[in-house]
């Protein structure tokens, strides 16, 4: 099935399911819908971030958090988490909830639910979404993200300030 063709639940602003439509068309109209963000830390601390291939309908070439997603029609935040987990990155985790966002211009119109974990395991990038990824520390990110030319993007912006406010 083609990505456009993927079905996804529309949901409202409280994150009701009010309808279902493709990707396509929840983009195309700005329709609210549900994705997963999951940051992925090695055991010295440092984040992976994955460079979004440029065949990407949204921020081609851009950095974001470790996996990311949409929420199919009718799956959990959850569920969602780990498919992404083990489809882009190739590893199983236990995932700890982090932070909710709700739908809004800089998401995409996603509610986003955001999800920690540490990893000792091999990670093996998904070649048709993720271009390349390595690991962060977290004061290189901070500083990449103080410049006013760089390529992150505002999804991952959020969240990440989100987690330097907690974990300080």
């Amino acid at each position: 099935m083609n990505s456009d063709d993927e079905v996804y639940d529309v949901v409202d602003i409280e994150d009701q399911v009010i309808g279902k439509a493709t990707r396509k068309e929840i983009h195309q109209k700005k329709l609210i819908h549900r994705s997963v963000h999951i940051f992925v830390f090695n055991p010295q601390g440092e984040l992976f971030l994955q460079k979004r291939a440029m065949s990407k309908d949204e921020n081609p070439g851009f950095w974001d958090t470790s996996s990311a997603g949409h929420v199919d029609s009718g799956e959990n935040y959850l569920t969602a988490a780990h498919r992404e987990l083990n489809e882009e990155l190739g590893i199983s985790e236990s995932l700890q909830p982090f932070m909710q966002i709700k739908a809004c211009a800089e998401s995409y119109w996603e509610h986003v639910s955001a999800y920690t974990c540490t990893t000792r395991q091999s990670i093996h990038i998904n070649p048709e979404e993720i271009s390349e990824g390595r690991f962060w520390s977290l004061s290189e990110i901070s500083d990449s993200l103080a410049k006013k030319n760089n390529f992150f993007t505002s999804t991952f912006k959020i969240i990440f300030i989100n987690y330097l406010k907690e974990n300080r």
